[in-house]
């Protein structure tokens, strides 16, 4: 079997030479992510087409995430760039103070005195730091260092339990979301979500920025803040997908509500057709390290068995001494855990009622394809729906997606057990299912002769929506 999970990779300063980039596409990259909290907009434009090129030259495509800043809720900078806290020592975040010191330090976000009280607690250095608030005057925050430890400039700030006003999407972002629509990144991944009305605005505007292309971005919603776990459901009816983005989510909700809360959200995600990333500190130890950690690497594994569909690699490959020989580390981590997955096809359609023709056309080609032994599944597929609905279900035999529209096969991407590819099929649709395996038993050797396969497909070809029919087929001799 093939790798069934997708990885995700961040490029930054380690990977943004045409050779590593390459290096990591081959070694297993599925989709890139550009992280706009680092870097200039024209930074981000190159990196795409650098992206775009070097998948082309390798014959593939790759999905392109770009990763919105969300709003800054950080320190300023201090006179000496860091300082030393103390366990009970008195420290203030003051948003009048310019230059911070061993006593206050300022504030990028000038509201966070509007959104404490006495007695909340912030968590600072992704929660290293732990402050109790004693009093709010004004612009000035009278704190009490809990946990102290180094504070160096701009580093993040958090509320124990959430609570932060700040708004999901700055001006940053949305000046960010048009340099994203002008390069028509794939996903847009939105940071700080509160709710379901966050994700709306932003598809609004990426699709307005996007319109000049006909361009429309799959949208994947950051669950990193405390505020949208009870808005988990409508978060995702609204969104293509969601990233359980565990370093801040942590810091607001507790590191150990944090494993729970993963599988809660992978779960829920595939009972809503949506997608899931599993993101923070997977390989963190590459960064330095040549080899992942065994904790390393259960984390994976497990990501794996909760039926994710990627799984993340964020400073390991951005700015890590191993960028490459991570994605291959991760890469078998996931093929090997996949091995022991649990298949419980008859179970997902218990008391499962499907009121599409197209969606009950792709169940029946996994139910059918899983129980005769089949070699693939095949996908004629305008926009992607049928793989989709085909890869919330585990089965042991890799799902073909063929599309024309090449927008539909790099989102595809990101699909668990899909692999998508290009093929301009002709309207005929008996030319098209005999392109269709000359494509996968010659030029992709996916399918030999004497394999047998279901493959679906719409009547007429060509109409978005439309999968109407299924064939079980024998690959002949030719």
């Amino acid at each position: 079997m093939p790798r069934a999970t997708k990885i995700v990779a961040t490029i930054g300063p380690a990977s943004s030479s045409p050779e590593v980039l390459e290096r990591i596409l081959r070694a297993g990259v599925d989709v890139v992510r550009l992280n706009f909290s680092h870097g200039k907009a024209q930074d981000h434009i190159d990196r795409a087409r650098l992206v775009r090129d070097t998948a082309a030259r390798l014959g593939r495509e790759v999905a392109i995430m770009a990763d919105l800043q969300g709003p800054k809720i950080r320190v300023g900078k201090f006179e000496q760039g860091k300082v030393q806290l103390e366990a009970g020592q008195p420290f203030a975040l003051d948003a009048s103070c310019e230059l911070g010191n061993s006593e206050c330090a300022g504030l990028d976000y000038k509201d966070l005195p509007r959104d404490v009280r006495a007695g909340d607690r912030l968590l600072l250095n992704d929660g290293l730091i732990v402050l109790a608030v004693e009093a709010v005057e004004g612009s000035r925050i009278a704190t009490r260092v809990v946990v102290g430890g180094e504070l160096s400039n701009n580093k993040g700030i958090n509320k124990q339990g959430g609570g932060l006003s700040a708004p999901a999407l700055t001006a940053k972002d949305m000046d960010d979301i048009r340099t994203a629509m002008a390069f028509q990144a794939d996903y847009l991944a939105v940071s700080f979500p509160k709710n379901a009305t966050d994700m709306e605005l932003a598809r609004q505007l990426a699709n307005v920025a996007g319109e000049p292309w006909g361009h429309k971005p799959g949208l994947i919603a950051k669950i990193e803040r405390a505020e949208a776990i009870p808005e988990l459901a409508a978060i995702l009816r609204v969104s293509d997908g969601i990233m359980v983005a565990r370093g801040d989510l942590a810091v607001e909700v507790g590191n150990a509500a944090v494993p729970a809360l993963q599988k809660r959200m992978i779960r829920m995600a595939r009972d809503m057709d949506r997608l899931t990333i599993t993101a923070t500190q997977m390989m963190e130890s590459m960064i330095t390290n040549a080899v992942p950690t065994r904790a390393e690497v259960s984390d994976v594994a497990n990501a794996v068995l909760d039926g994710t569909d990627a799984v993340m690699l964020s400073a390991e490959t951005a700015a890590g001494k191993y960028p490459v020989e991570t994605v291959e580390a991760m890469a078998s981590v996931c093929v090997e855990a996949e091995r022991f997955e649990e298949l419980k096809l008859e179970g997902d359609f218990v008391d499962k009622t499907f009121t599409r023709i197209d969606q009950s056309i792709a169940m029946a080609a996994l139910f059918t394809a899983h129980h005769l032994g089949c070699k693939a599944i095949v996908a004629l597929t305008e926009s992607g729906s049928t793989a989709l609905w085909m890869s919330r279900h585990r089965v042991r035999m890799p799902i073909y997606a063929l599309s024309p529209q090449v927008g539909s096969v790099r989102r595809m991407a990101l699909f668990r057990n899909v692999r998508p590819l290009l093929l301009h099929f002709p309207s005929d649709r008996d030319e098209a299912l005999r392109q269709a395996e000359t494509l996968l038993v010659q030029q992709h050797q996916a399918l030999d002769v004497g394999d047998s396969y279901a493959i679906t497909c719409g009547e007429p070809i060509g109409a978005p929506g439309g999968t109407n029919m299924l064939k079980l087929v024998r690959v002949a001799a030719r």
